[in-house]
């Protein structure tokens, strides 16, 4: 009895060290800016929502080790480049996440492009991550520029929002924002006044404000994002900019900005997202826990889009039973996208996640009832037209 018992403890223990070696080590980067005007909307957050996404997934049940790295890349294009191409080649990344400012991530687009791994970017904005700079390796998952457009710069127009000018960061992000409502506003019978473009990031939005306020247009179009807005905004306000008749149109808000504004100065904004936290019971019950583990923080659309990415990333894995990058995509774009923040969707040839996006407004202060109860749903934007026509963007991956 003693022989057998021993013999079966080995087995045991056999058994469970062949389990651990069959388990697969799968290495994701978080890469964002943990320390500047795109912090709140990215930054911890993202690891968090990372990290949700494997312990949702359940992935050492499934085989999976996963282990989370992060690195605040400064808004750097250089220094992104650099952080992801030592993960790649001495750390042993697979899979970069997040990325917000369009120009590092199109540089991290390339390095991953040049070590065959994978980025899923959730933060950046710009067009051509699916456009002409497009790559096997990456997938593009939120939002974009065009989306943005057609969704504030949609209905604003549509609000009599006829002339246009714009404050534009200087840098790839702005630049494609700009150019997508510009487009919008054109095809609609509007007109663009003029554009002024400040440096990334910038602090003194004075200068800009008075050639806009000079230029008459009915409105101010912001292309720019996070703290660059929050400050355009705050000073809007102390030059009158709505009282004397213009509309501001921010054309990335996030609800990480109408909570720095607060809703006094934001009531009243028109703009796009993709996710709500206070949206259905399933955005709900992930926001509840996300607070839980952010210190009473709603997660933006942002962290929810990290989420939904690393999710996508790792059912791909488990079906290619690999992690090398060509079977992973190929499984990515192959698989339809299904999530409690997003719904159901799809990947695209061209790298682009395709989903519903939503047109909102900014509570006035005596309409909010919680904590971060900002928003009230205008329209839905299907995923269909929501984002730019697959054979319009210029990806050498499209055929025809």
């Amino acid at each position: 009895m003693k022989l057998k018992t021993m013999l079966l403890a080995t087995a045991l223990v056999g058994a469970l060290a062949g389990m651990a070696e069959a388990q697969t080590a799968v290495k994701i980067g978080v890469l964002n800016d943990r320390s500047g005007v795109y912090a709140d909307l990215s930054g911890e957050g993202s690891v968090i929502a990372a990290r949700m996404a494997i312990e949702d997934f359940k992935a050492a049940d499934r085989g999976l080790k996963v282990e989370v790295v992060s690195a605040d890349h400064q808004n750097k294009p250089d220094i992104g480049a650099s952080i992801a191409r030592k993960w790649y080649d001495q750390d042993g990344v697979d899979a970069i996440f997040d990325v917000p400012t369009s120009s590092v991530a199109l540089a991290v687009n390339q390095v991953t492009r040049e070590k065959n791994k994978i980025f899923i970017d959730s933060g950046a904005g710009s067009t051509d991550l699916t456009g002409p700079q497009c790559s096997p390796n990456t997938i593009h998952w939120t939002y974009d520029t065009y989306a943005l457009a057609k969704g504030t710069g949609g209905a604003m127009v549509k609000k009599g929002g006829d002339s246009w000018f714009f404050i534009t960061a200087d840098y790839a992000f702005g630049h494609s924002l700009e150019q997508n409502t510009a487009d919008v506003v054109k095809k609609a019978g509007g007109k663009v006044l003029g554009t002024i473009r400040h440096p990334f990031p910038g602090s003194d939005f004075s200068s800009f404000l008075l050639q806009a306020q000079a230029s008459k247009a009915k409105v101010i179009g912001l292309a720019n994002a996070g703290g660059d807005t929050i400050n355009t905004i705050k000073q809007a306000a102390e030059f009158g900019v709505t009282q004397g008749g213009q509309n501001l149109a921010g054309l990335l808000i996030f609800i990480t900005d109408v909570h720095a504004l607060g809703l006094k100065a934001a009531q009243g904004l028109v703009l796009t997202e993709s996710f709500y936290w206070d949206r259905d019971d399933a955005s709900r019950a992930f926001s509840k826990r996300f607070a839980e583990k952010s210190g009473g923080k709603m997660p933006s659309m942002v962290h929810a889009g990290v989420y939904s990415g690393v999710l996508h990333y790792l059912k791909a894995i488990e079906a290619a039973k690999s992690k090398d990058a060509g079977p992973v995509m190929a499984k990515m774009k192959e698989l339809p996208t299904d999530d409690p923040l997003f719904g159901k969707g799809q990947v695209r040839a061209d790298g682009r996640k395709i989903h519903d996006m939503y047109l909102f407004e900014v509570k006035k202060p005596e309409e909010s009832k919680a904590a971060w109860d900002y928003y009230k749903l205008l329209a839905t934007i299907p995923a269909a037209e929501a984002f730019r026509p697959l054979n319009e963007g210029g990806c050498p991956l499209v055929k025809g």
